[in-house]
């Protein structure tokens, strides 16, 4: 059977929010990865720990609390008001929030492993040539960090593109705002429309196998781990 107006909004909603979420964690992660690579702070454990945290917390578990935060009486939900947002709860941008919590660890791990596979020397090389910190950066760790930078992009967007259970605790149920293709998914095997939904999971597992060859190819071109 293919697929239904619903199926293809689900879908074109799945993309844009998985693109925005992978954009705002290779910005956001990226700096915190190089921290968490070069740092000896005694902090370093307990940040590297709650970056992990969504790999072993339950996603209601994450889900709920995000929805408490971001609801009227939460400091999401306050701060978000008090700018002219409106709550986050069960909107886009609240799916954008709970998403990058969500799939922080998969992005900032990789970059992580990258960056400290980068090592001290070359760094060092080129603060003898007279690079600054933010140039040895630049044109130094980013370059040999590349690889790292495939793979977290890739497992970024493909872990946001499957989530389920936290999307559907933050955002519920709402045609073209918060409806997913995990959710849609969910929506048509509840209404025993097992040929619709054989349709989307389908174009999930082939999604699915064709990132994980992508990131498997990077990997032996590169000569690397997956860094997570």
């Amino acid at each position: 059977m293919g697929l239904s107006e619903a199926d293809l909004t689900a879908i074109f909603l799945t993309l844009r929010l998985a693109s925005v979420v992978t954009i705002l964690l290779l910005l956001l992660g990226t700096p915190l990865a190089w921290w968490l690579a070069r740092t000896r702070s005694l902090l370093k454990g307990p940040i590297g720990a709650l970056v992990a945290l969504p790999l072993v917390l339950p996603p209601t578990v994450l889900g709920f609390y995000l929805l408490v935060a971001m609801g009227p009486n939460g400091p999401l939900g306050q701060f978000s008001s008090a700018v002219g947002l409106g709550t986050l709860a069960f909107s886009f941008w609240g799916l954008v929030v709970g998403s990058v919590f969500y799939s922080m660890p998969f992005v900032v791990q990789p970059l992580q492993n990258a960056f400290e596979a980068v090592g001290s020397r070359p760094l060092e090389v080129a603060a003898t040539l007279g690079a600054g910190p933010l140039d040895r950066f630049f044109t130094v760790a980013l370059p040999l960090a590349r690889p790292g930078f495939v793979t977290a992009t890739v497992l970024g967007f493909a872990h946001t593109v499957g989530e389920f259970g936290v999307v559907l605790m933050i955002g519920g149920n709402i045609p073209g705002q918060t409806r997913v293709v995990s959710v849609q998914i969910y929506d048509h095997v509840e209404a025993l429309a097992y040929d619709q939904a054989h349709g989307l999971a389908a174009l999930l597992l082939g999604f699915s196998f064709l990132v994980l060859m992508l990131v498997y190819g990077s990997r032996r071109r590169a000569g690397t781990g997956m860094g997570w």
